[in-house]
């Protein structure tokens, strides 16, 4: 081979390395999603279509982040509900977020809300700590307008993608 070639496979090579590696990182890395709130701002807060919308954003989220490659771990929701002191509480207090997700073998803990001002829009709020040092690492926002699920599929993709990224540079 010549040494254009040579170094061509080689780069190809390092490349396809490096991938299988931080695809194994990802696979050993073990991430906890609490149920996103929902938090309502409008004049007809909570209605039925929104409670349901916010119950599936952890399963998509969940769903997104095992096909990058993470295991997930489930917290079951009544311990999230005893450990919490209200709606938002786990949110503003990452070490309380990151001391359940210990608990049942988490590196990783995502809490999030589905944040509601307007008829119009919708934000996807979500905090990434982690456990090991109780510090919030992440803080990612994602606007869905319209209340399509396809347009909240999207907004959840654009979370792990956010969430993916954080991870990789903090993996390396």
């Amino acid at each position: 081979m010549n040494t254009h070639k040579t170094a061509k496979f080689h780069s190809v090579f390092f490349a396809l390395l490096l991938s299988l590696g931080c695809a194994n990182a990802a696979a050993e890395t073990r991430i906890a999603v609490l149920d996103f709130e929902l938090k309502d701002l409008t004049l007809a807060p909570r209605i039925p279509a929104e409670i349901e919308r916010t119950a599936t954003v952890k399963p998509l989220l969940e769903n997104e982040l095992k096909n990058s490659g993470y295991t997930i771990v489930s917290i079951p929701q009544d311990a999230q509900l005893s450990t919490t002191s209200g709606t938002g509480y786990l949110f503003d207090h990452h070490d309380v977020a990151a001391q359940l997700a210990s608990k049942y073998g988490a590196d990783y803990v995502i809490v999030g809300r589905l944040h509601k001002p307007s008829f119009l829009f919708v934000y996807l709020m979500a905090h990434l700590i982690d456990v090991s040092n109780d510090k919030l690492i992440g803080d990612y926002i994602s606007e869905v307008k319209g209340g399509e699920k396809k347009l909240t599929l999207k907004g959840v993709e654009s979370l792990a993608v956010k969430i993916n990224d954080t991870l990789s540079a903090t993996t390396q």
